[in-house]
């Protein structure tokens, strides 16, 4: 004959405790479906779409003639090394399908200073 031992009719909580987390896992499971979409409203900035739009700045950079220096100056806010990857593809391109330069109509009149900006002011209260 073999005595039961003191635990078999006790039930241990640590048992239970374990398929709770997973529970609460499963329950928030279709809560986070919709993490991109929550993304896209509160406006959170999308690597993917900073990626697409560095390389599209480039390629058009390189397709209206422009040097890459001046890519990068006239677009600040565009990550360098998108840039530079959408430049290098277009150039490729380019020189494969032996495409010329297409300038851009575009370009923005650099900034000329006047000489009356450039003179020195007196100094204010007199």
């Amino acid at each position: 004959m073999t005595i039961p031992s003191r635990h078999t009719n006790r039930t241990d909580i640590s048992d239970m405790r374990a398929p709770l987390p997973t529970l609460l896992l499963l329950a928030l499971l279709p809560l986070a479906a919709g993490c991109d979409q929550l993304g896209a409203a509160l406006d959170l900035p999308n690597p993917k779409k900073a990626e697409a739009e560095g390389r599209a700045v480039g390629s058009g950079c390189r397709h209206a003639g422009r040097s890459l220096e001046d890519c990068y100056t006239l677009n600040p806010g565009a990550e360098k090394a998108a840039v530079f990857a959408g430049w290098r593809e277009m150039n490729d391109y380019m020189m494969e399908h032996k495409l010329e330069v297409v300038p851009s109509q575009n370009t923005p009149a650099p900034r000329q200073q006047s000489a009356a900006a450039e003179a020195p002011r007196p100094p204010a209260g007199r």
